[in-house]
C-alpha cells in the first residue's frame, strides 16, 4: 500500500522553499490561501515525526493532524486518536505601505492558541479555534516593493481540549483586505429587515464607517439592493461628513416593493450594496447578502417561519468531514447537506461551535435554518474525556475555560458581527450542556447523590418538586461562579449586537435551569435528551417557549413533536458520525450516532428519519438474522415481536445492527426489516407473497416478517391508497467480479478547491452490489488533480486516511480529488484481488 503520507515525504525534496512573494498592492478583497508554507514544530503523536520536519508548501484551509496515522499509542479517543502540537505557517506577499490605504488580515478560525506576526512584530493572540478575528496591519507593512512575511504560530500541544476532533491549524480561510482609509471596516455592517408584508419590506442599513485620514472628510453613502436576477429594486443616497481619525454609524431605511421571502424551500436572497462616493467615485464598495423573512416562536404554537407553522427538522454537525479533517472544502459540506436536505432536514444547530463563513454560506443559499452556538463551557472546564465535569486534569487537557473570563466577550461578538447578516440564523445558542460544570445545579433535581432515588434521570422526572428545587437552589453552595448570572452576562452581550434572533442554550438539567436563573437569559430553552419533561417544562413554565435542542435519531424522539404542538422541533444527535468523543474505545475513533457515517454514506437510520420528515413516499430494506436481531419470533402466532417489549420507546444513539443484502444460509430464518410512510406494504421473495402489512399495525414504525432464507429476489412493495407507488428489491449477491465506479459530478472547476466523490462499490457478474464481503481496493488517478484521501465510513476504520488504499465497508468506500488551477481530463481506475473497475473520466474545466 503506497500512502500519500510517504508521497509527501519524498515531495518535501521539491517542495522545501518558500514561494516568490504575491503581490496584494491594490484597492481589493483578496483570496488569501494560496502559497503559505508550514512546518511542524512539535509533534504529539507516535508516527511520522518527519512529516512536515521540514518547510512544506501547502493551501488553506489545512489541518496538519489528519495527515497523520491514527495513533493507539499517544492519541487519545476524546479527539479522535490523531495528534496535536505546534505549527508554524508563513506566506510571503507584496503589499506597499501607502498612507492613503488601510489593510486587514482576517482569519475565519484558527485552531488553536494561535499568535500572528507580520515580519516578525506580534499582532496578537487569539486562543479560541472556532471564532472569526482580524488585525488592521497598515503600520507593519514594508515600504515600497519591498516583500512582507505573515507567520501564524499555532500551539495545540494540550490535543485532549476538546470532547471532539478539532483539527489543528488555520482550518478556514483567510482574507487580505485593502480599502481606502475612509472605508467600512470589517463586519461593519448590519442589514434587518423590521417590517415585512405582501406590498414592502422596510430594510434598515446600519454602517460603520471609519475615517483614519488626518482629515475630516465629505461623502455620500449610496446603497443599492438588487434581486437575485441583478434588478436594482431600492436605492439611497445620503450625503455625510465624518470627523478625521473617527468612525461613526449610518443609518438608511429603504423599501423593497412586493418582496420575495427566503424560506427552507426558496432560499432566495437580495445583495445590498454599500459603497462610499468622493467626487463621483467610488472609494469602497462592500456587497452583503441578506433574506427577507419572519421568525416567531409561539408558547403554545411551536415556531412559524415567514408566518408559516414550520416543525423545525434539525440535526447537529460538528465540523469535521471525515477524510479531509477540518480542513472541509465547499464541495464536501454541499453533498452532505444535500442529502440531510433530501432526508427532510430543514435545520442545523451547528456543534457545539461557531461555524465557518462558507457553510453559513451554503445554509443560507440551500435553505437550512441555523442555531448558532457559541460555546461549550463556560467558566468551569468540562471532562474532556468522560464528559460532564472535569475528573481527569492533565498537561495534554483543558480547553476553553482556562481563557473563557478573558476572551468570552471578544469571541461572541466576533461570531455575532461576522454572522448576523446570515438570513438562515434564526438562533444563537449561548452553551451546551453547560449544568454539567455547575454541581450545585445537578444536585438541585434529585437525580443525583440522592440516597433515597434509584430511578434512571434520562427517562424519568425529576424526583425533586419544583418548590424542593428552588429549595436546593437557595441552600447549596454556589461555587465561585454562578450559572445563571454568567448565562445573563452572555445573553446580554448577544443583544446588544442583536436583538433579531431567539437566544436558546441547549440544557440537559432544564428542571434546574428554570429556576437557576438561566432560563430567565434565555427566550426559547433547549431540552437536551429531555424529552420525557415537555409535558412537565409546559405546564410548570408556561411562558417560555420549549423545543428540543439535542435528541435521539430515533421515531420515539420525533413522536413526542408531533404529539405536543407547543414544542417547535428538534435537533437530532446527529445528522452525521463525527470523529472523536471515542476514550479508550480503540479502534473505535469516530461516534456512529449520525444519520450518515463519516464517508457520508446513508445509514438505515436516515431512511426512517426520510420517512417521518417527508409526505414523498419513501422505502428502506433492512435484513437481519433472527439470532442477532432485535425481533424473536411470537411463539403463539410467529411474527416477529420485540425481544423488549417497548424497547424502541427507548431506543438509543446506535441504531440497531441490520444489513443490506440478502445473503444467508439456505433456511436460515431472517428478519427482514422495512421502513416506509407508505399505507401498506407487501414483501416477496421470488414473486411469491409474504402478505401486505399495515403501517398503522406497527407501534414502532417498522413494518417486519420473518422469512426462510433462499436465494433470489427480495422485493417490498409500497402501496399508499391501495395504489402501488414504490418498488425496491435486495437480490442475493454472487462473488466479487467487478468494482463499479461512480462520482457525484464528471465535471469540476479548475479553481483549486473543487472536490469529486468517487465511490467504489464491488459487484457481481450481473452487476448487484456486494454488501457482505470485502476487499482492498487500490486506486491510481492520472491526471493533475490532487488525491485527498480514501474513506470507507466505518467508525471502526484506523487505516490512514491519506492512502490510495482501503479495505471496504459494506463492500464499498469512499475516495476524494481536488482540482488543481490547470484544466484538463483525468482518468480514475480500482483494483482489488485481480478484479478491476470501469475507468472513470473526469474533467477539470
Amino acid at each position: 500500500m503506497t500512502t500519500l503520507r510517504t508521497i509527501l515525504k519524498f515531495s518535501l525534496i521539491l517542495n522545501i522553499f518558500i514561494v516568490s512573494s504575491q503581490d496584494y498592492s491594490e484597492i481589493g478583497n483578496y483570496d488569501f490561501n494560496n502559497h503559505w508554507n508550514f512546518k511542524l514544530i512539535e509533534n504529539t503523536g507516535t508516527y511520522d515525526n518527519d512529516l512536515y520536519k521540514e518547510w512544506t508548501k501547502v493551501k488553506i484551509p489545512h489541518d496538519w493532524s489528519v495527515g497523520f496515522a491514527f495513533d493507539s499509542i499517544k492519541g487519545e479517543g476524546a479527539t479522535g486518536y490523531l495528534p496535536g502540537g505546534k505549527g508554524l505557517y508563513k506566506k510571503e506577499f507584496t503589499a506597499t505601505n501607502d498612507k492613503n490605504i488601510t489593510t486587514y488580515l482576517l482569519f475565519d478560525g484558527v485552531y488553536n492558541k494561535s499568535s500572528v506576526y507580520v515580519n516578525d512584530k506580534l499582532l496578537g493572540f487569539h486562543p479560541y479555534g472556532y471564532s472569526p478575528f482580524y488585525f488592521d496591519i497598515s503600520d507593519y507593512l514594508n515600504k515600497a516593493d519591498d516583500s512582507n512575511t505573515v507567520k501564524v504560530d499555532v500551539d495545540r500541544t494540550r490535543y485532549v481540549d476538546s470532547r471532539w476532533y478539532t483539527g489543528s491549524g488555520i482550518y478556514r480561510k483567510v482574507k487580505l483586505i485593502r480599502k481606502n482609509n475612509l472605508h467600512v471596516p470589517v463586519w461593519g455592517i448590519f442589514i434587518t429587515t423590521p417590517v415585512i408584508n405582501e406590498e414592502e419590506a422596510v430594510v434598515n442599513v446600519k454602517s460603520t464607517v471609519k475615517n483614519k485620514y488626518a482629515e475630516d472628510q465629505k461623502f455620500d453613502l449610496q446603497i443599492k439592493i438588487r434581486d437575485d436576477k441583478g434588478k436594482v429594486v431600492a436605492e439611497t443616497v445620503q450625503p455625510s461628513t465624518i470627523k478625521s481619525g473617527s468612525s461613526m454609524e449610518v443609518a438608511h431605511q429603504l423599501k423593497i416593493p412586493q418582496p420575495y421571502l427566503w424560506d427552507i424551500d426558496t432560499p432566495r436572497r437580495y445583495d445590498a450594496e454599500i459603497s462610499i462616493v468622493q467626487k463621483g467615485n467610488s472609494i469602497d464598495k462592500n456587497t452583503v447578502n441578506f433574506g427577507v423573512r419572519t421568525i416567531a416562536f409561539d408558547v403554545d404554537k411551536g415556531f412559524f417561519l415567514n408566518g408559516k407553522n414550520t416543525l423545525i427538522k434539525g440535526v447537529c454537525l460538528h465540523h469535521d468531514g471525515g477524510i479531509v479533517g477540518a480542513a472541509v472544502p465547499n464541495d464536501v459540506w454541499r453533498r452532505r447537506l444535500l442529502k440531510l436536505k433530501d432526508a427532510g432536514c430543514n435545520a442545523i444547530r451547528i456543534s457545539h461551535n461557531p461555524g465557518s463563513e462558507e457553510f453559513l454560506n451554503l445554509c443560507d443559499e440551500m435553505g437550512f435554518l441555523v442555531q448558532d452556538e457559541f460555546f461549550d463551557e463556560w467558566d468551569n472546564p468540562k471532562d474532556k474525556r468522560l464528559n460532564q465535569n472535569e475528573r481527569i486534569v492533565d498537561s495534554i487537557s483543558r480547553g476553553y475555560t482556562n481563557y473563557f473570563q478573558e476572551w468570552a466577550e471578544k469571541d461572541l461578538k466576533n461570531t455575532i458581527l461576522a454572522h448576523r447578516n446570515h438570513p438562515s440564523i434564526f438562533q444563537w445558542s449561548i452553551g451546551n450542556e453547560i449544568e454539567w460544570t455547575y454541581p450545585r445545579n445537578a444536585d438541585a433535581t434529585g437525580f443525583f447523590n440522592n440516597m433515597s432515588w434509584s430511578g434512571n434521570y434520562f427517562w424519568e422526572k425529576p424526583p425533586h418538586s419544583v418548590e424542593q428545587i428552588k429549595e436546593k437552589l437557595a441552600t447549596l453552595p454556589v461555587g465561585k461562579y454562578d450559572i445563571g448570572k454568567t448565562a445573563k452576562k452572555l445573553a446580554a452581550w448577544t443583544r446588544e449586537l442583536d436583538t433579531t434572533r431567539y437566544i436558546t442554550a441547549n440544557c440537559i438539567l432544564p428542571s434546574s435551569s428554570h429556576l437557576s436563573g438561566f432560563a430567565d437569559a434565555l427566550d426559547v430553552i433547549g431540552y437536551s435528551y429531555r424529552r420525557v419533561l415537555y409535558d412537565y417544562g409546559h405546564e410548570n413554565y408556561p411562558d417560555k417557549p420549549i423545543m428540543g435542542t439535542e435528541n435521539l435519531v430515533q421515531w420515539h424522539e420525533w413522536k413526542a413533536v408531533l404529539d405536543r404542538p407547543f414544542i417547535s422541533g428538534t435537533f437530532l444527535w446527529t445528522g452525521i458520525d463525527y470523529m472523536g468523543e471515542s476514550h479508550d474505545q480503540w479502534p473505535r475513533k469516530a461516534t456512529p450516532s449520525g444519520m450518515l457515517n463519516v464517508a457520508g454514506f446513508e445509514k438505515p437510520s436516515f431512511h426512517m428519519m426520510k420517512t417521518l420528515w417527508n409526505d414523498k413516499p419513501h422505502m428502506y430494506m433492512a435484513t437481519q438474522t433472527l439470532d442477532k436481531s432485535i425481533f424473536k419470533e411470537d411463539e403463539k402466532t410467529g411474527a416477529p415481536v420485540e425481544r423488549k417489549e417497548g424497547g424502541w420507546k427507548k431506543a438509543l444513539w446506535d441504531w440497531h445492527d441490520v444489513n443490506e443484502h440478502w445473503n444467508y444460509t439456505p433456511n436460515e430464518k431472517v428478519v427482514v426489516e422495512i421502513y416506509s410512510n407508505h399505507d401498506e406494504v407487501e414483501l416477496c421473495l421470488n414473486d411469491k407473497s409474504f402478505k401486505t402489512k399495515k403501517l398503522a399495525d406497527f407501534e414502532d414504525r417498522i413494518f417486519k416478517w420473518i422469512i426462510p432464507f433462499q436465494e433470489g429476489e427480495l422485493k417490498a412493495v409500497g402501496k399508499t391508497a391501495g395504489k402501488t407507488d414504490e418498488v425496491i428489491t435486495l437480490k442475493t449477491a454472487g462473488k466479487s467480479n467487478k468494482i463499479h465506479l461512480s462520482a457525484d459530478k464528471t465535471t469540476m472547476q479548475a479553481d483549486g478547491s473543487s472536490v469529486v466523490h468517487v465511490i467504489a462499490q464491488l459487484q457481481d457478474n450481473y452487476g448487484n452490489p456486494i454488501r457482505n464481503n470485502e476487499e482492498t481496493i487500490t486506486f491510481s488517478v492520472e491526471g493533475n488533480v490532487t488525491l485527498l484521501g480514501v474513506d470507507n465510513g466505518s467508525p471502526f476504520n484506523v487505516q490512514d486516511y491519506t492512502s490510495n488504499s482501503i479495505t471496504t465497508d459494506k463492500g464499498r468506500c469512499l475516495l476524494l480529488v481536488q482540482a488543481k488551477e490547470t484544466k484538463g481530463e483525468v482518468t480514475i481506475k480500482a483494483t482489488a484481488n485481480n478484479i478491476k473497475s470501469n475507468p472513470l473520466q473526469i474533467k477539470v474545466d
